[in-house]
């Protein structure tokens, strides 16, 4: 099969999978289930991805590298690194609190072996802290913020993020719409120069 071929493929089995773990979960999804909505083959996504938890993999981490390849265009459109912050942080909360997140966490929060969960904070948050804490760096090395650009990068997200994706997660809270993302982001870097910026 050629490559932009497979890519396709992959593609409609992914969305397929999505479409199913929001429907029925994770627990009550099968593969079978999945190969039929995508008109794949069973045996074509157990090649592919081995087993269910492969496939869980998988999807996670074509999620963080959409959101990482964002962040990263993100943090390129910024002539200085505060405009760059700027642009991330829309991004990076539209991301985190889009359908796709979303329908990952609450298969990982509702899997009692904490296997999903750990293949989330794996191939998710292990991938793109580092990209964002690489920014912070860069505004701590220029004087603008003051302390570990690990523990300003958790401090941002904290602020950035706070409880709206668990909300979003137990259905508390419904989408949000692009402009209140855009007020938040501002806010969550507004109030983290407050804290730990060098006035």
């Amino acid at each position: 099969m050629r490559d932009d071929n497979k890519a396709q493929r992959r593609d409609q089995i992914e969305t397929a999978a999505y479409a199913l773990l929001a429907e029925k979960g994770f627990q009550n999804m099968s593969m079978l289930a999945i190969a039929k909505a995508s008109k794949a083959s069973n045996e074509t996504l157990y090649r592919w991805y081995g087993d269910k938890l492969g496939l869980f993999r998988a999807l996670i981490e074509t999620n963080a590298e959409e959101v990482a390849g964002r962040l990263r265009d993100a943090i390129r459109k910024g002539d200085a690194p505060e405009s760059a912050l700027a642009e991330l942080g829309p991004v990076l909360l539209g991301m985190l609190l889009g359908d796709r997140a979303i329908a990952l966490n609450r298969a990982a929060a509702a899997d009692a072996s904490g296997g999903l969960g750990q293949a989330l904070a794996q191939e998710g948050r292990d991938k793109v802290f580092p990209l964002i804490a690489d920014l912070f760096q860069t505004l701590v090395k220029r004087g603008a913020l003051k302390g570990d650009p690990f523990e300003i990068t958790g401090l941002y997200i904290d602020l950035l993020v706070g409880d709206l994706q668990i909300r979003r997660a137990t259905g508390a809270l419904g989408p949000l719409r692009d402009r209140v993302i855009a007020e938040r982001a501002q806010k969550a870097q507004q109030r983290l120069f407050q804290l730990v910026g060098v006035s």
